[in-house]
């Protein structure tokens, strides 16, 4: 048998040496993607943990205030949640008025939460109300009394967040005060380990979140 001709085993050996390069760009750009991609994911962990302790001072200011003013019976915080609560004696027993002194004690604390959606033009807060389970017998008309009409506890309730988020938004203009969002759930939702019937279950929850920019 003949020996092959030389030129033949160049290019032989051409054509595998290409192969190589083909496979170790390959190799480069897959590591590339997985790298970046990487990258990007600790990006995200690293600016939801950033948005997070945004949300965490200003909680912690508001509760520092609300513990020197001895409003702490109105008010609790849930800081590793990112939410505030407006207890059950914040409004009378089937009212949507916000009691006058709890009035003041939390647009002592608004211009904090305004400060905060200026500041963070991602954010978003989320005033959601809740009742007991008191059945609503007839409706309630007496708007002035009252602050709204209803007659159900979800229009209650949803009442109830309606006024406080009148509260959030009052030094906000129209494009911030959209992003103070109301919801009422009513009696669907009952605090854990509490009686569906128990007064505590009459609140407002202010929960505070900030959305990943766009990019």
């Amino acid at each position: 048998m003949k020996d092959k001709p030389s030129e033949w085993v160049s290019i032989s050996d051409l054509m595998a040496g290409v192969m190589a390069v083909v496979m170790l760009l390959l190799v480069m750009s897959v590591l590339q993607k997985t790298y970046a991609e990487l990258k990007h994911k600790q990006e995200l962990e690293q600016g939801g943990a950033a948005q997070q302790k945004r949300i965490s001072e200003m909680l912690t200011d508001l509760k520092n205030s609300v513990d020197e003013t001895g409003a702490s019976n109105l008010i609790s915080f849930d800081i590793a949640d990112g939410k505030i609560t407006l207890k059950e004696n914040i409004f009378n027993v089937g009212s949507a008025c916000i009691t006058p002194s709890a009035a003041k004690t939390f647009k002592s604390l608004d211009q904090r939460i305004v400060s905060f959606l200026k500041e963070n033009p991602n954010a978003s807060v989320f005033v959601e109300g809740h009742t007991d389970n008191s059945v609503v017998k007839q409706p309630v008309l007496d708007f002035k009394e009252k602050c709204t009409v209803y007659d159900d506890n979800f229009t209650l309730s949803a009442a109830r967040a309606r006024e406080a988020r009148k509260l959030i938004i009052s030094n906000l203009d129209s494009k911030d005060a959209n992003r103070v969002i109301v919801a009422g759930y009513g009696d669907s939702r009952p605090l854990y380990g509490i009686d569906p019937s128990d007064g505590r279950n009459r609140r407002v929850e202010i929960q505070f979140a900030v959305s990943e920019s766009s990019k």
